[in-house]
């Protein structure tokens, strides 16, 4: 029986095709950005050009806004629902989906990941100096010092890429460290010409061309391959020595978000296409849907693009988004795509909040102005009203005469934390209590507050709260205690960070892996102050953010080192010599734990575990993906042929008998049973392992297996020699029923290890169960 997660895909696709060919929707004559996959051979002779055969036979040329050669094949047209309906008939036209808006997944963190100077893969990867990024995002600040081409060498010569000039970027803002700057806007213009989506670009706040009028562009591509700066901090918070994970690598800046606006599908698309022809080796994407919703891989243009890119030898990192704790919260899935969740690092930014009763508790801020500690003020919430937007201290929901001169508490949800601190100043408050809600459990994150501020967890807020009904005069104050490092346990799972299983599908362990993620410091633009509101008016060199958003670029760069001390090894190579060295234990040796609950994590949590950049160079075996083997995979999922093609590009034939998804040679392990079988249901799965470390190597096999399952794996030895490179093996996974029992996740958890002395290959493994249709 057909599992949901491939019902889904080809359900949504059958709905598609309806709206798009049913006699009601031709009503409405609105024009929309379409993105349509073409059969790239079915050209006929006479036209010298694709472009030319389109806009011959398939549209309008003034309605065309990208051609696509390179990772799709194809164009993207703003069009009525009609027209895009005629089009779609076309013999030639394989697919078409309409243009979407995606969002952004919004210095210490280096030597966090085990890199060290002079030694080790800093040292034998020449910190990436031959290795360039393409950092799809809001765009960059050039001048900051993390982007100085001092003492590096010159630009690579597989370097095709351009430096497109622009409002306020010229071409001097391009050197031999930001080798590349492009944007893409056209999606969103003809969004907001139409009456589209509402995108277009304001020029009051933005610049049409590679500069970053939003800062999540710069701090993104400074963290994968920022410089060295010297005297770094944000406002005195994490002073050091700014750099990011691969110090000379070069940049490629493809600007495809825009302030306010968030990002096109047509105009990422049109990224991936210039970003593989210019010769980039990594893509970082810290992009996605934003509602934890995963769409089908030949609907998502991210996931689209990221074939097209990996097919070419492109190491993709993507974020896993901001939804979590919630499970199934994961975004960017394709298995072609490395998912970065986020922890936590050794860094805190503590605060205390100082009650009347002289109890002190515990939470983090980034507030940089006057401090008020010592002096006490009346404690308000007013959320005790019963009004929500009173609680959440929305916009114009104090009442001045209650909250003036008090610290206030608010509760965290529906608009930004940052803007909570100002409809309380603007209300005459004295500082503001953040509380989280049950949701974000203990998860906290700094920020720059325009106010005196403190975050705090969901049960010190509740302590708060109730300390302010009972008391009969409550007072309190707040006091900030700086930068602190050292801290254990580290790294925890941030709460936010996107949780598996895969909403897709769930025989591909998601996360991958998870990276530096919360209080990030690096660089920043100069027209924004640190909170992003229009009222912040301050100038800062660096800011600190956390988000997906920022571990995803330093899974960018730790693939930047690894493709120049590697350059042999293709992206799944890369990929596995992260997931199987990954850590599982923090700081303290213990298993990680979880920020939202304080418990033990699981591998829906952190994937294979924590990057460790130390074991990474050194992998000793690794487990390599070649696009026959996506293929398959798409084919066990339940897509046909024609569907396949317009994520790969080339026409396919699945085989008579059908694969199955979970053998994709993928470095973790996934085996799904259905809950309606009875006694004893086993699985067999194989992987195949490539030697990367001294020729002659003898394996031997360590398996946990998950809590009331048998794991058996034959051979238990793998013998390599110079001639034998690479081996496989088969995972037979056994499960009675009457003794599973299914943890709070739906899944059990185990590992499997390779060790020859020297090497530790580790491959989680997960077991779940599925309702069957």
């Amino acid at each position: 029986m057909a599992s949901l997660s491939t019902m889904f895909p080809l359900l949504h696709h059958i709905i598609l095709v309806l709206i798009l060919t049913t006699p009601l929707a031709f009503s409405d004559q609105t024009h929309k950005t379409y993105i349509f996959r073409v059969d790239y051979d079915a050209k006929p002779s006479v036209f010298p050009t694709h472009f030319h055969w389109y806009t011959s036979e398939l549209t309008d040329p003034t309605r065309i806004l990208h051609i696509y050669d390179t990772v799709f094949h194809g164009f993207s047209a703003s069009l009525t629902p009609s027209q895009a309906a005629r089009t779609l008939q076309h013999p030639s036209v394989l697919a078409s989906f309409e243009d979407k808006r995606r969002q952004l997944h919004t210095t210490r963190s280096p030597q966090f990941l085990g890199l060290r100077n002079q030694r080790g893969l800093w040292s034998e990867s020449d910190y990436g100096s031959d290795v360039i990024i393409g950092v799809f995002d809001t765009g960059i600040w050039p001048e900051r010092r993390s982007f100085s081409d001092l003492n590096i060498g010159p630009v690579p010569k597989n370097w095709k890429g351009v430096c497109q000039v622009g409002v306020k970027f010229s071409a001097d803002n391009c050197n031999r460290k930001i080798i590349g700057a492009r944007f893409f806007a056209k999606g969103h213009e003809a969004n907001e010409g139409f009456g589209g989506l509402g995108g277009g670009i304001n020029d009051t706040i933005e610049y049409k061309s590679p500069r970053d009028a939003d800062g999540h562009g710069t701090h993104t591509a400074s963290t994968a391959a920022g410089r060295y700066a010297f005297k770094a901090s944000f406002e005195g918070y994490a002073a050091g020595i700014a750099k990011g994970v691969a110090p000379k690598a070069r940049l490629a800046v493809y600007k495809v978000c825009w302030k306010s606006s968030g990002c096109f599908d047509s105009d990422i698309l049109a990224a991936f296409d210039a970003a593989v022809n210019d010769g980039v080796n990594v893509i970082s994407i810290s992009i996605g849907g934003g509602d934890g919703i995963s769409s089908p891989y030949y609907l998502d243009p991210i996931a689209i693009g990221s074939f097209g890119a990996v097919s070419r030898g492109v190491f993709v990192s993507s974020s896993a988004g901001n939804d979590g704790p919630n499970g199934m919260s994961v975004t960017n899935v394709a298995p072609w795509i490395m998912t970065v969740g986020a922890g936590t690092i050794d860094r805190n930014f503590p605060a205390d909040v100082i009650l009347g009763d002289g109890r002190k508790i515990s939470g983090v801020s980034l507030y940089s102005g006057l401090p008020i500690t010592g002096k006490m003020y009346p404690l308000v919430y007013p959320g005790k009203s019963g009004v929500l937007s009173a609680s959440l201290c929305m916009e114009n929901s104090l009442d001045p005469s209650e909250v003036k001169g008090k610290i206030v508490i608010c509760d965290r949800g529906n608009n930004p934390r940052v803007a909570k601190g100002l409809v309380v100043k603007k209300a005459g408050g004295i500082g503001m209590i953040l509380a989280n809600g049950i949701s974000n459990g203990e998860g906290l994150v700094g920020d720059a507050h325009l106010l005196p501020a403190c975050a705090v967890g969901s049960d010190e807020g509740d302590f708060i709260k109730g300390y302010s009904s009972s008391a009969v005069l409550p007072t309190a104050s707040i006091s900030f205690g700086g930068t602190i490092i050292g801290i254990k346990p580290a790294p925890v799972v941030a709460s936010f960070s996107g949780r598996g299983p895969s909403g897709m599908n769930p025989e591909i362990l998601k996360p991958d892996i998870i990276a530096p993620g919360v209080n990030i410091l690096a660089s920043w633009t100069d027209v924004v102050g640190p909170t992003g509101l229009d009222s912040d008016n301050r100038k800062t060199e660096f800011n600190i953010l956390s988000g997906t958003s920022m571990s995803c670029p330093h899974v960018s760069g730790a693939a930047a080192l690894l493709k120049s001390a590697h350059p042999d090894w293709s992206a799944a190579a890369i990929r596995s010599a992260m997931m199987t060295t990954a850590n599982t234990l923090n700081n303290m040796l213990h298993p990680m734990t979880d920020e939202a609950t304080g418990k033990a994590t699981t591998p829906y949590d952190f994937g294979a575990g924590h990057l460790n950049l130390d074991r990474a160079m050194d992998p000793g075996l690794v487990y390599d993906v070649v696009n026959s083997d996506y293929v398959s995979f798409l084919c066990a999922i339940g897509y046909g042929p024609k569907t396949i093609q317009v994520i790969t590009r080339s026409p396919v034939n699945c085989p008579m008998k059908k694969p199955m998804a979970e053998n994709l040679n993928y470095p973790s392990i996934a085996a799904s049973f259905s809950s309606s079988s009875m006694g004893v249901a086993s699985k067999t799965l194989m992987r195949t392992v490539m030697n990367v470390g001294e020729a002659n190597a003898v394996y031997r096999v360590k398996v946990d297996a998950p809590k009331g399952t048998t794991v058996i794996v034959k051979p238990g030895k793998l013998v390599f020699t110079e001639k034998i490179r690479k081996l496989s093996y088969f995972v037979t996974v056994k499960v009675v029923r009457k003794n599973i029992v299914m943890g709070d996740s739906g899944a059990l958890f185990g590992s499997l290890s390779w060790m020859d002395g020297k090497h530790v290959v580790r491959s989680p493994i997960v077991v779940t169960q599925i309702d069957p249709l």
